[in-house]
């Protein structure tokens, strides 16, 4: 007899795209819904390797749970702030995330939640969804131009720059922030770099791209908010809690900003009640990467990561950090 397959947890259902790469394995697909953590715990129970999603906290309790047969944590997200990286470490476990298969889905997002809260377009559409529209006016539902403003971007990795990108096709000035200068980016996008405060001051529409760490939770706070113009829009696709929600409905509830954007929230899918009453903000729930074309292929270089470690191989996208 031949030995056993390596046991495989799927912590949600995924594109089967993924899940044909797993087939020579003994794969448990839990379901559609986030587990629970005890329907977690109970199910990584033995298992060689774990494809999970963002919604799922991977820390060391669940990795001791699945013992020490545990060799790999495939993350369906390019980010990976619920995966304790260091207790993996510990236990010899690698991690693996999704980058660069979903950065111009998620900018496309990024930017479509900008020209939809500078333009009010969701008010406009609840308006006439409600029967309330009852004419054109000269003075009904004006917004801002986008087109030729000043594009201030957090954060300037593949998906900021993918934003940015779409930025200048819109005739936009790019502004950014980032931990580090990013010289390549500045010759391609003629970006210039500024501190984050300068640029809250100066940006028309600031559209967030940073990873959640301890640093950047709540970056956008009611200090940061108060030193944006009235008349600019947040945009945030990154994690829901580097922005501080109920501080950012303050600011959009005084007009102490003119509008937001937002595909993530910091107790998903819990969204802060004043959000859910204001016309001058647009909600999405984060459908950043959520195209057929995306998540196929998400789901399939996570499966890939997942059967390279298990295989005795390098994973494509090692997280390093």
């Amino acid at each position: 007899m031949g030995a056993m397959p390596d046991k495989i947890l799927v912590t949600r259902e995924i594109p089967e795209a993924g899940l044909r790469l797993l087939a020579d394995f003994d794969v448990t697909v839990l379901a559609e819904r986030p587990p629970t953590r005890d329907e977690l715990i109970e199910a990584v129970r033995g298992a060689s390797g774990v494809l999970s999603t963002a919604t799922e906290k991977m820390d060391g309790e669940v990795m001791d749970t699945a013992g020490e047969g545990l060799r790999v944590i495939a993350n369906m997200a390019v980010g990976y702030d619920n995966i304790d990286v260091k207790a993996a470490r510990q236990r010899g476990v690698v991690v693996t995330n999704t980058p660069g298969v979903l950065d111009e889905t998620t900018a496309d997002v990024a930017f479509v939640l900008m020209l939809a809260a500078a333009r009010r377009l969701g008010e406009g559409e609840r308006l006439l969804r409600a029967g309330k529209w009852e004419w054109w006016g000269p003075k009904q539902l004006r917004g801002f131009d986008v087109w030729g403003k000043r594009l201030g971007v957090v954060g300037l990795g593949r998906i900021g720059q993918a934003v940015a990108r779409r930025g200048r096709g819109f005739g936009m000035e790019i502004l950014y922030h980032n931990r580090s200068r990013n010289g390549e980016a500045e010759n391609e996008l003629g970006a210039r770099y500024l501190d984050l405060d300068d640029l809250l001051r100066e940006s028309d529409f600031i559209s967030i791209h940073t990873p959640l760490t301890d640093e950047t939770r709540h970056l956008m706070g009611e200090r940061e908010l108060g030193l944006m113009r009235e008349t600019a829009v947040l945009v945030n696709t990154s994690r829901g809690p580097v922005v501080d929600e109920a501080a950012l409905a303050d600011a959009l509830e005084d007009g102490r900003i003119f509008a937001a954007g937002l595909d993530v929230y910091e107790e998903e899918p819990k969204v802060h009640p004043k959000l859910l009453e204001l016309e001058n903000v647009v909600l999405a729930p984060h459908i950043g990467s959520a195209t057929i074309e995306t998540r196929d292929r998400m789901a399939t270089l996570a499966a890939e990561n997942l059967r390279a470690v298990l295989g005795g191989e390098e994973p494509k996208t090692p997280v390093e950090s």
